[in-house]
């Protein structure tokens, strides 16, 4: 039996990370065949180039894909999203997969999907139905939706915004956030090899995990707001800071220089473009808070049991866990709530809250979807859309967690 070619494409650090299990299990599988392919931020020095984090995972990388222009601009990241398109347009004319698996709302993967779906290549997206404030990925994963043809969501509430999207309900599966599967089942690492690992003796020390993205969708506001929370940082001499770097949108290489004048004129915070998974994920399950705008606040955060302090518009609409703080980015709100997310009371909370998005296996459930989509041919291009009727009554099938009946 020929192997089913699945690829999976990735052009962040965070999006990896994500992905890995996926990534992994399709590797490890007897029936199917993976292709990596690897964008973005990853091949850029600037940004750790993350690339050689795969590699030493062991992972084969199928194709690397240039297609980051050196630009803080909006201007930047169109031109970047063309030369993505025409670079992935030619690698699918050689390299036709079964299906494409992809994650997010980037532009990098935007410009995949483009080149994807005009050659009709079945795409599954992970994670549509979301909504969020303040970056221009909103109306990206809305589009992205509209061109895949399966869509793994992360709870049931964005599950029935994917159908109100006009999506067939029997092609959207609730199957959980992959994040959470990350913090439950990686081995971590000791507090003691996490500060060996960062050369910072951890052992005896309050720290906090500190990341802030740009809002693609305001006008120059990242900067402005990164001194606000580092003005707030100050008025806890204490505390530690881990700070990593912001990602590659417009707007991001000022905050990074921001970060790295406040890294050379205190002593107390460590700056660095990616922890990797694992130092990552270690570094939050020992942490007092986390502190920023990234989607991983929402997810593992709160998976690791620690308050979150969650700050502006960035991640605004999204569904949140009990233990997420959010404030305004201003430095007297942010003060405030990181006094807040320090007392007894609401570490107790955090450490004792039920995650919205998942038990853990979301990997699992993905892979069982995805191998009967393919070996029984429900995946279709040409779809319908799908009218939900409004009235009184909600006309959505159940959650849809493995195959259907």
């Amino acid at each position: 039996m020929l192997k089913k070619k699945i690829c999976i494409v990735t052009g962040t650090r965070a999006e990896f990370g994500l992905l890995k299990p996926l990534i992994k299990k399709i590797a490890d599988s007897d029936d199917m065949e993976l292709r990596l392919v690897v964008t973005g931020m990853h091949l850029c020095n600037e940004f750790g180039y993350t690339c050689s984090e795969i590699e030493d995972e062991g992972i084969a990388i199928d194709r690397k894909i240039e297609m980051q222009l050196s630009s803080d601009t909006k201007t930047g990241m169109t031109i970047s999203t063309g030369l993505g398109i025409i670079s992935f347009a030619q690698y699918f004319e050689n390299r036709y997969p079964d299906i494409l698996i992809i994650l997010g709302d980037r532009y990098e993967i935007f410009s995949c999907v483009i080149a994807a779906s005009f050659v009709q290549i079945p795409i599954a997206h992970l994670y549509g139905g979301e909504t969020i404030s303040g970056v221009i990925d909103e109306f990206i994963r809305h589009a992205i939706t509209k061109m895949s043809s399966l869509h793994f969501v992360a709870c049931e509430a964005y599950r029935k915004r994917v159908i109100q999207l006009g999506e067939n309900p029997q092609m959207v599966f609730n199957v959980g956030a992959m994040g959470i599967e990350n913090v439950k089942n990686m081995s971590l690492l000791s507090i003691e090899e996490l500060g060996k690992d960062l050369n910072i003796d951890m052992r005896d020390q309050s720290y906090c995990v500190v990341t802030f993205h740009p809002l693609t969708l305001e006008q120059d506001t990242g900067g402005k707001q990164v001194q606000a929370l580092i003005n707030a940082l100050d008025e806890f001499p204490d505390m530690w800071f881990i700070i990593t770097k912001s990602n590659s949108d417009a707007g991001g290489r000022e905050i990074n220089r921001l970060w790295d004048e406040y890294a050379a004129a205190k002593k107390n915070c460590l700056v660095v473009a990616s922890l990797g998974v694992q130092r990552y994920l270690s570094a939050l399950r020992y942490a007092s808070m986390m502190i920023g705008n990234s989607s991983s606040g929402i997810t593992e955060g709160p998976a690791s049991g620690i308050p979150i302090l969650n700050i502006g518009d960035r991640q605004k609409g999204r569904i949140m866990a009990d233990s997420v703080i959010c404030c305004n980015p201003e430095k007297d709100a942010i003060i405030q709530a990181m006094k807040k997310a320090l007392t007894p009371q609401f570490r107790k909370i955090a450490k004792e809250v039920v995650n919205p998005y998942g038990d853990g296996t979301t990997s699992v459930k993905i892979m069982k979807i995805i191998r009967d989509q393919l070996t029984n041919n429900k995946i279709k291009i040409k779809k319908e859309f799908y009218d939900v009727e409004f009235d009184e009554k909600d006309k959505t099938p159940p959650s849809q967690d493995g195959i259907n009946k």
